[in-house]
This record gives structure tokens, C-alpha cells and sequence, in this order.
């Protein structure tokens, strides 16, 4: 078996690898630090949670180890689609560079640019970056882009995903073309291979899974759910999702549950707190503290239940997580593989559910299809069968405005509380036959309209009815 000894790191290097506790390099990881560290370009795919940061960080510090860095020069660029997924690369290389004098930078919505300017302007050896808050710096005039060695394009379908074709081709083209280009990523899509051709010279090609595959440690399963009224699907649907929650019992440590919108991210959230869940929400339109907050609340076990969008779905390292529960089916079917695999990492066992309703079984098949698997059908957790009646305020609460009372229900409310128990009855009665009564005389006025429309008006030939002749007459005699 490969060691991380027989890779040709630093020693320096190797000495922080083996403090935290790692001896063997994972696939990626052997597949990819050779050639990187002879110069190469890289095209690395794997599923997630194989270790892909490693793959690039380790690396990139020992090419690094020697040289140092000129003022608003960094001499390696690692692009990341996510404030939290940079953020965690940068704890990579504090963890692998203890034991070596290179500086970092961390570029990233949400902090100040003062901070951000005074590292920039010291020189660092590895800037840590989401484009946009990169191009922000270059265009201040606070930022040079020619001294690059090393690029990094991290989570490379994700960052293609949200947007960033236009960022990227940008920076690359600040860049030198000289420099040596690494692209990682779970998935490689056809628009991605054109991507690759563009920026990368002759790339050595790493893939030691099936593309969009998931892990085999990761029991999956959906449930097929349809609500009993469309204005009660969310409120119904929470509850199916508490209903898993619970029918996984001690099992289930913690979780992260993914929503597709934002709202729901936070309505989720709430609902959950509401019946006594250790949950907090994260995702993009929260403050960037407020989030870190968050996350380190997850990591360290003190917050059970993290509700998040996607921008938690991509590299995130959290290896504890025992479950994932995807309250929406993802848009898109690569989503999922990056969702459920945020649990099942490092060699644990996990366990990924998802909630499908009717509208969402074509995304639902586009996943099967996806990950060339089909996914077991779950049945619904049983419930006490008082919990019909108990959902009804349940989904009141959540879903509608309170009203005021209307002027009929004042007035059965102040009927007196003496009056005997058979008037209230006859009333019953009364109601419960209004609407018979009702449709039998919407059914006589139906049949008298029809004998009146006997001599509904077709045309004026033979059709012409006789009262219109008659008036005719009439005024000719006058």
C-alpha cells in the first residue's frame, strides 16, 4: 500500500501530515500529488469526501516551500465557489504548514477589505479565493495576478454551475500562461471537458471513481410523498420529515437537512425549533459570521441539525455527520451526490433520505439515472392515529393567517349553555341537510329553465318567436 512517505513530499511536510493522524494516501490523492509535484496540469475527479484538498494542498506547499512572496503578488491562486469551502481549504493549509514560514490570504465575502488589503500587501505565498471578492481586489488596483505559479480551480463543475464562466476566463487570463493549472471536482460535465481543453496544457487525467458516483458506505432511500391539499403540502411535509427524524431514534446524531430555496431553508429551521429540534439554518443571504458560527456549532456537536441550502452541499469536511435528509429532490441531479455526500466520509457508514413529492419524480429519475442506481422506496413512518386531527391546527398554525371570527360564529358562540341539547341537535340536522336540499332545487330550477329554453331564439327565419309578431301587429293597429 502507498504512503504518503514514498510521494516525494517535504519532510516538513510530512511531519504535519503524520500529527494529524493520517499514514495513507487515499486514491485521489496518490493518483494526483506525483504528477503535480513534477510540474503537471491536473484534471482530478472523485466523488466527494476522497480527499480532494489534500490532493492539491499537499502539493502546492512543498513547490512552495522555497521562494518567497512580493507585495500584492501571491504566488499561488486557489479558486473556491463557496465562502465556507475557502475557508476550509485555508484550515488545510494551516494544518499542513505549521512547520514551514508560507503566508496565506483568505479572500472572501462578508470581512473587510482593510484586513484582506493589509495581508495582500505583506505578499502571501497562497491566496485563498471566491472570484468575485478576487476581482473586487483587482480592480481596486489593491491586487497583481502575474506572479502566479500555481492555480487551483476547486469544486471546478460547481464553480461553472453558479455562474462564474465569465470570472474565470477573466482571471485565467490575468494569469501567466506559463503557470500550472489543477482542476478537481466530484463530476466532469461536457461544457467542463471544453473548459479543460481551453485552460489546461495537456492535463494528466486522475479519475479513480465513475463519474457522479456515490459512496457505497451511504444507505440511501425516498419517500414518495403527496399531501392530502396543496396549501398543506409544507406544513404536511415538515411533519413527515420530523416523523423520519424520529423513526431513525438514537442512530441519528446529527444531520444536515438540505432545502432548495432559501425560505424553506428558514422556515424548516423554525418549524423544527418550534417542536423542541436543535436545528439552525445556513445559507447565502446570512451574515458571514452568523454562518461560521453556525458551522463551528455543527463540527463541534454543540448544534444537532443544520438546515442549509447548496452553498453547504460542495466540500465541506464535516466527517461525523450520520445522516442527511434532503427535504426537497435537488434541481439538479449532480447536487445529490454532493448533498448525501456531506455523511459517509472517511470509511463511516451513513445514511441519505429524500422526500420526493409528484412534481419532483422527474428530477427524482434524472438522480437514478444519474448515479445508474435505483433508489429504494420508503414507507411512510406510522403515527398514533390521533395525529390526523392533531395536524389539522398543526397545518392552521404554519400555513394560514389567523382570522377573526365571523359574525355566525358569534352567534352560535352566544347561544346559551342551558338550551336544551335537542334544539342544538335539530340545528345539526338542519345543516347537514341544507346542501341536500340545496341541489334538489338547483336540479328543479335546471329543469324549469329547460322547458323555458324550448323556444330559445336560434335565428330570425322560421325560428322567430311568436311575441315578437305580436308586437308587429300591435303596431300596425295603432
Amino acid at each position: 500500500m502507498t504512503k504518503f512517505s514514498d510521494l516525494n513530499l517535504d519532510p516538513k511536510v510530512l511531519k504535519a501530515i503524520t500529527e494529524a493522524g493520517y499514514e495513507s494516501p487515499t486514491p485521489i490523492q496518490a493518483g494526483a500529488i506525483p504528477p503535480a509535484l513534477e510540474g503537471k496540469d491536473v484534471l482530478g475527479i472523485a466523488q466527494t469526501g476522497t480527499g480532494k484538498t489534500a490532493s492539491f494542498t499537499l502539493p502546492m506547499i512543498t513547490l512552495l516551500a522555497k521562494g518567497r512572496a512580493r507585495a500584492r503578488m501571491p504566488r499561488s491562486l486557489v479558486l473556491c465557489p463557496t465562502r465556507e469551502l475557502a475557508a476550509q481549504v485555508a484550515e488545510n493549509f494551516d494544518t499542513y504548514t505549521k512547520h514551514l514560514k508560507l503566508t496565506k490570504a483568505l479572500l472572501i465575502g462578508g470581512v473587510s477589505f482593510k484586513e484582506q488589503e493589509a495581508l495582500i500587501d505583506r505578499g502571501v505565498d497562497v491566496l485563498i479565493a471566491t472570484p468575485g471578492r478576487l476581482l473586487d481586489h483587482f480592480e481596486r488596483g489593491k491586487l497583481l495576478l502575474t506572479g502566479v505559479q500555481i492555480m487551483v480551480v476547486d469544486e471546478a463543475d460547481r464553480m461553472l454551475d453558479m455562474g462564474f464562466i465569465p470570472d474565470i476566463e477573466r482571471i485565467f487570463s490575468l494569469t501567466p500562461f506559463t503557470r500550472q493549472t489543477l482542476f478537481f471536482s466530484a463530476t466532469m460535465a461536457p461544457e467542463i471537458e471544453r473548459i479543460t481543453n481551453t485552460f489546461l496544457s495537456a492535463p494528466t487525467r486522475v479519475e479513480v471513481a465513475r463519474q457522479a458516483t456515490t459512496s457505497e458506505n451511504i444507505e440511501q432511500g425516498v419517500l414518495l410523498f403527496k399531501a392530502s391539499r396543496k396549501d398543506r403540502e409544507g406544513s404536511e411535509k415538515r411533519r413527515v420529515l420530523r416523523d423520519l427524524i424520529e423513526a431513525e431514534g438514537e442512530g441519528c446524531r446529527n444531520a444536515i437537512i438540505f432545502c432548495n430555496r432559501k425560505t424553506d431553508v428558514d422556515i424548516t429551521a423554525k418549524s423544527l425549533k418550534k417542536y423542541g429540534y436543535d436545528a439552525a439554518p445556513i445559507h447565502g443571504d446570512l451574515d458571514q459570521s452568523q454562518r461560521m458560527r453556525t458551522l463551528d456549532g455543527f463540527r463541534e456537536g454543540t448544534l444537532r441539525f443544520l438546515v442549509a441550502s447548496d452553498v453547504a452541499a460542495r466540500g465541506l469536511d464535516i466527517p461525523n455527520v450520520s445522516h442527511v435528509f434532503n427535504f426537497d429532490v435537488p434541481g439538479h441531479a449532480e447536487d445529490y451526490v454532493h448533498r448525501i455526500g456531506r455523511t459517509g466520509r472517511a470509511g463511516r457508514k451513513g445514511k441519505a433520505v429524500m422526500i420526493c413529492v409528484p412534481r419532483d419524480e422527474k428530477n427524482l429519475a434524472d438522480i437514478e439515472a444519474l448515479v445508474k442506481q435505483e433508489i429504494p422506496r420508503l414507507e411512510t413512518p406510522g403515527r398514533p392515529a390521533t395525529s390526523a386531527a392533531e395536524d389539522a391546527p398543526e397545518a392552521a398554525k404554519e400555513d394560514k393567517p389567523k382570522r377573526s371570527r365571523s359574525r355566525s360564529r358569534k352567534s352560535a358562540d352566544a347561544q346559551p349553555k342551558d338550551a336544551p341539547q335537542e334544539k342544538f341537535q335539530d340545528k345539526v340536522q338542519e345543516k347537514s341537510e341544507a346542501p341536500v336540499q340545496a341541489e334538489h332545487s338547483k336540479q328543479e330550477r335546471g329543469r324549469r329553465r329547460g322547458r323555458d329554453n324550448d323556444n330559445k331564439v336560434v335565428g330570425m327565419g322560421d325560428h322567430m318567436p311568436s311575441f315578437i309578431a305580436l308586437s308587429f301587429e300591435e303596431r300596425r293597429a295603432g
